[in-house]
């Protein structure tokens, strides 16, 4: 299991949790001082109110967007996934964005992401004239179809 130090950044934070003994990742509740009312099409950080110290450099935490928040609301985290690198230790933010035609109000306390942690591996690159061929070569976008 990976070691993970948590501090409480804001008095009024809570810490994540895993909802049941399957989840994946540990919800992410906002720590705002009030309520937040995002407006279609706008973006804002919301606070956490935790810092995390993980334990090791072969690991990466991700801040992910919740499936019911963004399917039923349309706000999800505006980069898509958050990438909070092994050697952060401020305070984790939400990005968020309002994909939705109608305001959509972020209550203190409610939850608002996803945290996951995954192993990483590091790339050692290796200049070359050529590449190896393959099936698909350089089709890019919609080359493998609908």
């Amino acid at each position: 299991m990976l070691d993970v130090k948590i501090k409480l950044m804001r008095e009024n934070a809570s810490l994540p949790e895993y909802k049941t003994a399957g989840a994946a990742a540990l919800d992410l509740s906002s720590c705002a001082d009030g309520p937040v009312t995002l407006l279609p099409g706008q973006r804002i950080l919301i606070p956490t109110g935790i810092a995390i110290s993980i334990s090791s450099p072969d690991y990466v935490a991700l801040l992910c967007a919740r499936s019911g928040l963004a399917s039923k609301a349309g706000v999800a985290l505006a980069n898509g996934v958050g990438v909070i690198d092994s050697d952060y230790r401020g305070e984790i933010f939400a990005a968020m964005i309002n994909n939705s035609d109608t305001e959509y109000t972020v209550e203190p306390g409610e939850r608002i992401a996803q945290l996951m942690f995954m192993p990483i591996e590091r790339a050692a690159f290796t200049l070359t004239d050529c590449l190896d061929e393959t099936e698909r070569g350089a089709g890019g976008f919609g080359s493998t179809g609908k």
